[in-house]
């Protein structure tokens, strides 16, 4: 518990509608027994210099941790009358309560109050009244032959070529840049390679690239955007001076057995390779379509069912969002301390969380959508088939159970979006391969 009973005038959240006081109240002779009771205790084995151990007269026991007694014996006390009166209040505690000291004339008891917040009371609200657009897409032939051409984009290699610079060439170029004559930070490179086309560099500079051979060299002028990211160049005029040192024009593999071989096809054959791509993008396919009605489908339970939520809550989500993102900040190689987190980037996504999580656990116990085994099952087997040896992948998820705790959590919420989808408004409506897959990147 994390008690406040020695600084109550520390700064404390705005009061929400979940918010709750309770009067505790402590015997001070109990407390002064609990008190001489660890003194006794402690004193068994305390070691100050010129006493052996346990030999410390219990006056020096005393002044030395007379103070840390007493602070642990009142925080013991003060958990021990709380539990009991949220107990007798038939109070869901949400969080840690704040105590405060009473200011009373009583010679017999210390007296504190408890301020902490409660679980809201979840009613469900109608979802009959919800609209959720379904997207539809079949796999075919089509869709198998543009995820073709993207593997070959992604496996393209290039070779010098002795020509003018065109749009997908990889050039290697040295460049500088000046600004009033003078060269500016992060304005030149050497041996510096880019694709044209892709966005890499901006419009103007790759089309003055456009149109040199190796060997040439150009001086241009041109104008940084008014929104670009250094400020001390947004909107400026400067000017390049470039040399192309490398044109290589790109060469996109054939759809032939060393290809099918690149993907994981040992025997080169195209038909299976077919086969796989089309298995891939079909689970791709249906688990891109969950998550959007899924996305829609969590929506509309947060609109039907407002419900107050406790600030306690949020403020521990919140920590867990900055906890989650320091983690993966160093496993990106990046420097957490030099990077300050602030708590409000995360308080919109912790308030949603929070709110789905107390408005899901209702509806999960009142319309039982708890997961079943053989759902559980069903999900870590499919999971699994994208895997060589997808057996051996079953096999590790069920050797520890809380391993199949995230798919538990998968079930469930496969549950409820099955439930809500059967009283809901359902509208499928087609969707084009490219809209849905967006950025796609096959495996």
């Amino acid at each position: 518990m994390q008690t406040n009973a020695e600084n109550t005038n520390a700064q404390q959240p705005a009061p929400s509608a979940l918010e709750r006081r309770l009067d505790l109240s402590v015997a001070i002779a109990d407390l002064d027994k609990d008190v001489d009771a660890r003194l006794k205790r402690m004193g068994k084995n305390v070691k100050l210099p010129g006493f052996r151990p346990g030999k410390v007269p219990a006056n020096i026991v005393r002044q030395q941790y007379g103070d840390q007694a007493r602070h642990e014996a009142l925080n013991e006390a003060i958990d021990r009358a709380f539990g009991v009166a949220v107990v007798e209040a038939k109070l869901r505690v949400a969080g840690y309560p704040r105590i405060e000291a009473k200011q009373t004339e009583s010679t017999t008891h210390v007296e504190f109050s408890a301020v902490f917040e409660v679980y809201p009371e979840v009613k469900l609200g109608d979802m009959s009244a919800a609209e959720v657009e379904r997207p539809v897409l079949e796999v075919t032939d089509a869709e198998v032959d543009k995820t073709l051409e993207i593997l070959r984009k992604q496996r393209i290699r290039y070779e010098a070529v002795d020509r003018a610079a065109a749009k997908e060439d990889r050039v290697v170029i040295d460049f500088l840049g000046k600004k009033d004559g003078e060269p500016f930070q992060g304005g030149q490179a050497t041996d510096y390679p880019f694709v044209l086309g892709q966005g890499m560099m901006l419009a103007d500079f790759e089309t003055a690239v456009e149109g040199l051979k190796a060997g040439e060299s150009k001086t241009f002028e041109m104008t940084f955007p008014e929104d670009y990211f250094a400020k001390e160049l947004a909107g400026q005029k400067v000017s390049f001076e470039i040399t192309v040192k490398k044109v290589s024009g790109p060469i996109m593999p054939e759809v032939d057995a060393e290809f099918a071989k690149t993907l994981g096809v040992a025997d080169g054959d195209i038909a299976k390779m077919r086969e796989e791509i089309t298995g891939n993008l079909k689970r791709e396919v249906k688990k891109r379509i969950l998550g959007k009605v899924k996305d829609q489908v969590m929506e509309a339970i947060i609109k039907a069912n407002p419900i107050d939520i406790p600030n306690a809550l949020v403020e521990m989500e919140i920590h867990r969002l900055m906890e989650n993102a320091r983690n993966d900040m160093e496993q990106r190689g990046m420097k957490v301390k030099d990077f300050p987190i602030q708590p409000e980037w995360f308080a919109e996504q912790a308030k949603r969380r929070v709110t789905l999580g107390l408005v899901l656990a209702e509806l999960v116990k009142e319309k039982e959508l708890q997961a079943k085994p053989e759902q559980v099952k069903a999900i870590v087997e499919e999971a699994a088939e994208s895997y060589e040896h997808p057996e051996e992948v079953v096999r590790w998820y069920y050797a520890q159970p809380q391993r199949l705790q995230e798919i538990e959590g998968v079930a469930i919420e496969d549950n409820v979006v099955s439930y809500v989808l059967s009283v809901a408004k359902v509208t499928d409506k087609a969707v084009a391969f490219d809209e849905l897959m967006g950025q796609q990147q096959p495996a």
